[in-house]
């Protein structure tokens, strides 16, 4: 039975729901009438009900789909305004003993190149991520509990977070690391990360278990109750996700929704993020061999409709998006980017021979972190290397009451063009450095607190004169 207060995976992520569900928003996904109620309901900006979503999804009116897209972009336009916040991921490890069908570090994949960075190693790539601009990483790891066990990845916490190289600092570590237990999680709460993340890839438990067919992530209750673990453990801020393309979109979709209600229900607070990855090719992954690609206007509507149900939550786009794609969606939802990035082991301090390839999937968008902030830049957004929130402990339930309450944005819109500047200082090309010049001084003029508005201009002119990491 359906309960979304209910901790155990099968009745949060109930398979009876998931399928009335869908077979509602079939039976209703001409019903002008109903669907032009559910937006006028979404135009509140409190979000829908998975079911609610649904329909949308499903919806074939194209004027209400316009409709859609259009209420999707004023949505992202009130939480998050113009700011996309900018991140890296750094791959530590991908020794792994999980049998993932969709995924190139599966254990029995003898021909990718298996590494691992000692922390000298993870020094080098640090520093050239610094270099770059970067101050937000995600960690990614395989799952090998011999060669990457949880010490390794703390002292690799540690070392990160050490690192001061010229004016660069990383100042927030994400975390996308395999499911594990409370006291990990604990561990990794006082380590100081920012968000720990972990796609569930698909909902649908038959699909999932033919997808890892063996190693500790075959277990499907274990992974998908990891948030629960994970908030009790003291981390407030989780990020969820599915890889569209391995199983029916239509159900991941809700299954997706129907988790972020479950945490809400049980710990007061959604996730602090959704990932929208999709399949792609990697070293021995064809994605031919997976039936439930979707297509672009899919994944358009996808992030649409996620943005129109869960309003308060920020939305994540890697670099195996194409550019036009990544155009695309910005608008309809998404916050955070990735830029200048690397999926292989290291790769950053010096870039790997094709010969000793250890990357998880291909990657489309190939520019640099400079060119991904010159294109946001030209575009009318404002690249954002903000991790204030964090280090303000304004994480959880106290991120998403000041996000709900509209007061956020005397905090983001300062400390998003703060970090923009920095990086405009010491780190981007001429024509970038113009551009981003420009942009500040128009939004900097307006910030609708006039005391903050204030105190951001005198701080603005600090950073000129040398002085680093202000923040509201």
């Amino acid at each position: 039975m359906y309960n979304a207060k209910s901790m155990i995976a099968e009745e949060f992520i109930d398979d009876a729901e998931i399928l009335e569900s869908l077979a509602y928003a079939e039976a209703h996904k001409n019903d002008r009438a109903l669907i032009e109620s559910l937006l006028e309901k979404a135009a509140e900006h409190k979000g829908l009900s998975h079911r609610e979503a649904v329909v949308l999804l499903d919806c074939e009116l194209e004027d209400l789909n316009e409709r859609m897209y259009k209420l999707a972009k004023e949505i992202k336009l009130k939480f998050y305004g113009k700011r996309i916040v900018m991140f890296a991921p750094l791959y530590l490890s991908n020794y792994c003993i999980n049998g993932c069908t969709y995924c190139p570090y599966h254990a029995k994949n003898k021909h990718i190149n298996r590494k691992k960075l000692s922390q000298e190693d993870i020094i080098r790539e640090v520093t050239a991520l610094q270099d770059m601009g970067h101050k937000r990483l995600a960690l990614e790891t395989g799952e090998d509990p011999r060669n990457c066990p949880i010490e390794y990845v703390l002292e690799s916490i540690r070392t990160i977070y050490s690192i001061k190289h010229k004016n660069g600092a990383i100042r927030r570590v994400n975390v996308n690391i395999a499911a594990t237990t409370v006291e990990n999680y604990r561990k990794l709460k006082e380590a100081g990360i920012g968000t720990y993340i972990l796609f569930q890839e698909t909902y649908h438990k038959k699909t999932y278990q033919e997808l890892h067919p063996t190693g500790p992530k075959s277990n499907y209750a274990y992974h998908t109750e990891a948030m629960d673990r994970a908030m009790e453990g003291g981390i407030d801020d989780v990020g969820l996700g599915v890889l569209f393309g391995l199983n029916l979109y239509r159900y991941d979709f809700v299954g997706l929704l129907m988790h972020a209600e479950h945490l809400e229900a049980v710990h007061g607070v959604g996730p602090h993020t959704i990932s929208v990855p999709r399949i792609c090719p990697a070293d021995d992954i064809d994605t031919n061999d997976f039936s439930n690609s979707i297509s672009d206007d899919i994944f358009a509507k996808l992030v649409a409709v996620i943005r129109i149900a869960v309003p308060y939550t920020g939305m994540i786009i890697s670099t195996r998006e194409s550019v036009a794609v990544r155009k695309r969606v910005l608008e309809l939802g998404i916050s955070q980017i990735s830029g200048g990035s690397r999926t292989s082991v290291g790769g950053y301090a010096e870039e790997e021979p094709e010969e000793e390839n250890s990357a998880q999937f291909d990657i489309s968008d190939r520019r640099t972190l400079d060119q991904v902030v010159n294109w946001l830049l030209t575009l009318g957004y404002i690249p954002s290397f903000c991790t204030a929130c964090y280090r303000e402990g304004r994480t959880g339930d106290r991120f998403m009451s000041l996000l709900k309450s509209g007061q956020i944005v005397n905090c983001c819109q300062p400390n998003a063009l703060m970090t923009l500047k920095e990086y405009l200082e010491d780190y981007a090309s001429p024509d970038t450095r113009a551009k981003g010049e420009a942009l500040i001084l128009q939004e900097a003029a307006q910030i609708p607190n006039p005391k903050v508005r204030e105190t951001a201009l005198r701080y603005l002119t600090d950073l000129e004169h040398g002085m680093r990491d202000f923040r509201f």
